[in-house]
């Protein structure tokens, strides 16, 4: 993971890639192109625990689409569902030039804040700038994307607790799976908001194995 400072840019990673996307294009392709980094980038946090063939960026933010359609009746009432599905899909978004960044790694919070909104920009001015709009522009992209990060919006706060339900229910799956003591992940249940997801959180750590 790079050094903790303020160098770090877009160009850092682009000028890395064999096929870098083409800019200021009217077409989509170029961002479709970059997007697959998503799912090929494995999530930084279990790789430290040796887990291997670990999920992608893009795995993560799939089920967690998923999981936001399965909204419970109370919750579905309160919030936008169809924001809130694009929302899981774009939120970690700029970890196709960022990386998966860790509270391990050597990198401060508003470091990589900086660093993912300035892929952000990239991916919607340079890259989709031009293209146009359809369902989701990336003007949208960019808004949902600084919704998601301000935390103050009734989607916003579901869509964080999703993100966390999602790391439990995987990190259940490895434990399962490996036989590897994840505790350490189990400080995020503590995190959720919401008395519906709460249940969820319950549920999932009712299926954690049993220590002998």
């Amino acid at each position: 993971m790079a050094s903790d400072n303020s160098t770090w840019t877009p160009e850092t990673v682009l000028s890395t890639l064999p096929y870098r996307p083409e800019e200021n294009s009217t077409s989509p392709i170029p961002f479709f192109h970059l997007i697959q980094r998503l799912k090929t980038t494995k999530r930084a946090g279990w790789c430290r625990f040796g887990i291997e063939n670990g999920e992608s960026i893009s795995d993560h933010m799939y089920r967690m689409s998923i999981m936001t359609m399965m909204a419970p009746p109370s919750v579905a009432k309160e919030v936008n569902i169809p924001r809130c599905i694009k929302m899981a899909l774009i939120h970690d978004m700029a970890e196709a030039l960022v990386g998966d960044i860790t509270p391990a790694d050597p990198v401060t919070k508003p470091e990589k804040a900086r660093r993912e909104a300035s892929v952000m920009d990239y991916i919607t001015t340079t890259l989709l700038g031009k293209v146009p709009g359809g369902v989701l522009s990336g003007k949208e992209i960019k808004e949902i994307f600084e919704d998601y990060e301000a935390n103050t919006s009734k989607e916003a706060e579901f869509v964080h607790d999703i993100d966390k339900i999602e790391l439990l229910l995987q990190m259940v799956e490895y434990e399962r799976s490996s036989g590897i003591d994840l505790t350490e992940f189990t400080h995020v249940k503590g995190k959720i908001q919401s008395g519906p997801m709460k249940e969820w959180a319950d549920k999932v750590m009712e299926g954690r194995p049993k220590k002998s």
